[in-house]
């Protein structure tokens, strides 16, 4: 079970770059960690339950230097700024994904191939876990056909290629080692603009980490446009329009209505009593900065919902307003 799990792949598909995915990442998972300290808890003991979720791009040597860097610095700011001493507490735990940004409605089927070479800059840079999107990610959820295609493409980068076979398969490269050095450089830069900001909390009230996202994202948007940033058959190879329309997949009508039936019958069915009990002491530990986690564990064992307790957690934090960047 990881509680911290810090979604870098958020801000990437945002329009952040790799160096600023992975820097916004440890900078909020430096505060995570920090705040949890201040509660007494000892770092070595939840250490090993912090992961990151990243997205990557198709540029393979790029992304899996990126990853080999943050491996190692994250590391370090276990060692030296938490001063976690077990071994296992400085090990960084990812899953990757292909983010569906990097998909193109032009030729979808071209997207299986994007998927794939992402998903072998995942492995060569030493992932845990994988999510694949399929290949009709631009328009819809998957069809059950595209889904098993895009498992199919994690199978057989698994067991076929023999990619897994040794750890770290780029290391000793110059090209890849020199990138890895560049990159760690970069990713602590952006922690410590943040750093320099009071952290990560108030870098984001004052819109620091929305407006270098909304810049990248601007910038690659216009190097795709001007052919600079070549996409295949968007800005370049375009081919004729394919004659065959595609399978979206298709969702139950009948599927809302019925889960507002269910919603409706465990309301009627719980014993209303205990839920409003619950969540008035949820509000109550939320004011008063208490552990919320077993106050949760004991509200929804009344089937109070997700709603409900969103709503009663809103009422005491709030609800936060991005800040006006012009």
């Amino acid at each position: 079970f990881y509680p911290f799990n810090i979604r870098g792949i958020i801000m990437r598909e945002a329009g952040a770059s790799m160096v600023q995915e992975a820097g916004f990442a440890f900078s909020n998972a430096i505060t995570y960690i920090q705040s949890a300290l201040e509660r007494g808890l000892d770092v070595d003991a939840f250490a090993r339950r912090v992961s990151f979720f990243f997205s990557t791009g198709t540029q393979i040597f790029e992304e899996a230097a990126r990853y080999r860097a943050a491996r190692r610095l994250w590391a370090r700011i276990m060692k030296e700024r938490f001063g976690a001493k077990r071994p296992d507490s400085l090990l960084f735990r990812f899953t990757g994904t292909v983010g569906g940004s990097f998909y193109r409605a032009q030729e979808p089927q071209n997207n299986l191939i994007r998927g794939a070479y992402g998903l072998l800059g995942n492995v060569l840079g030493g992932v845990q876990g994988m999510l694949h999107p399929a290949l009709d990610e631009p328009f819809a959820i998957p069809t059950e056909e595209t889904a098993k295609l895009a498992l199919r493409t994690q199978q057989i980068c698994a067991y076929e290629t023999g990619v897994t076979k040794v750890v770290d398969p780029l290391g000793g490269s110059y090209y890849v080692e020199a990138l890895t050095d560049h990159l760690e450089e970069e990713i602590e830069k952006t922690i410590h603009t943040v750093d320099r900001m009071g952290g990560a909390v108030p870098a984001i009230e004052k819109g620091y980490m929305q407006q270098c996202i909304a810049d990248e994202a601007y910038r690659a948007a216009m190097e795709e446009k001007s052919g600079k940033r070549i996409i295949v058959a968007v800005n370049r190879f375009q081919g004729e329009p394919a004659a065959g329309k595609m399978q979206y997949h298709r969702f139950d009508p009948a599927m809302y209505e019925r889960q507002v039936t269910r919603t409706a019958q465990v309301r009627k069915e719980r014993n209303n009593d205990a839920a409003a009990r619950a969540l008035r002491r949820l509000k109550e530990e939320a004011g008063g900065g208490e552990n919320l986690i077993p106050c949760l564990v004991e509200t929804v064992k009344t089937y109070a919902t997700l709603g409900e307790i969103m709503k009663a957690l809103k009422e005491v934090f709030g609800t936060f307003e991005e800040p006006l960047l012009v």
